[in-house]
């Protein structure tokens, strides 16, 4: 079991309408610095077991990378860790661009 729940652009947007999750961008500083998913925290792959219990909770927590593979890993971890409710958008933010959806610069 992986542990997390595959979602595509489409249902991510949907879901990011419906309710408050927390969305987190994976990627790293020069990645991020040609934009983001609107309202995505950056914690680079790396940081993630240090933010750990930031990340704890039952809100959806939604982790995207550039195709989904590193994204992929943080959601693994934070399964192992005991965390639920937790997605990986497939395709990561090529599949969001894909979509035409909204990438914005970072804050």
């Amino acid at each position: 079991m992986i542990g997390y729940i595959e979602i595509e652009a489409a249902e991510l947007q949907k879901l990011m309408a419906a309710q408050s999750i927390l969305l987190i961008d994976v990627r790293n500083d020069d990645e991020v610095a040609r934009g983001i998913i609107p309202g995505a925290r950056h914690i680079p792959l790396h940081l993630i077991p240090l933010k750990v219990e930031e990340l704890s909770g039952d809100q959806p927590l939604v982790f995207y990378c550039h195709s989904g593979m590193r994204s992929a890993q943080a959601g693994a971890f934070m399964s192992s860790k005991g965390r639920g409710n937790i997605y990986n958008l497939h395709g990561g933010i090529i599949a969001w661009g894909k979509s035409d959806l909204p990438i914005v610069p970072k804050n």
